[in-house]
């Protein structure tokens, strides 16, 4: 079952400081930007069930089933990853019949629990990875200067 709520809104857990051209997440991670404002539309929340394959931050391989808490096309953010990533890791996204390839962009320690939430970015895709309508959206070529720099976990 897919639950699919057409809904924009702006890119919380970010908070963007004006004056330092960075963002952050809760009181610990900071990631570095040369454009305050890289994402090219909004959001959609979709509830989808993931098989999320890599290497967690000890170097371990991991296999896990996790859900999307929203998409856009070339990205996502995870919820219920038990697995302690790092920041620019590559993992590898099962949906349906679909192998994705992401990079890891920002992680979120929930508190009071082990799990963590997870920001991806696509690392070259060449078609819309998830098969949903995102209208409006703006397609941009993969770039390698959008890795990430971050100095912790929130």
């Amino acid at each position: 079952m897919v639950t699919i709520v057409r809904y924009s809104y702006t890119s919380e857990p970010f908070t963007v400081i004006e004056s330092t051209g960075k963002l952050y997440v809760g009181d610990g991670m900071s990631v570095s930007s040369g454009d305050k404002n890289q994402r090219r539309g909004g959001r959609t929340k979709a509830v989808l069930p993931v098989r999320v394959k890599g290497k967690n931050s000890a170097g371990k391989p991991f296999d896990e089933l996790v859900h999307t808490l929203d998409v856009t096309p070339d990205g996502a953010r995870l919820g219920s990853v038990r697995s302690e990533l790092n920041l620019l890791d590559e993992v590898t996204v099962f949906y349906r019949q679909r192998k994705l390839q992401f990079r890891v962009v920002w992680i979120k320690k929930m508190s009071g629990t082990s799990e963590f939430q997870v920001g991806l970015k696509a690392t070259g895709q060449d078609k819309e990875a998830w098969g949903l309508d995102f209208p409006g959206y703006k397609r941009q070529a993969a770039s390698g200067s959008a890795a990430a720099h971050a100095s912790g976990i929130a």
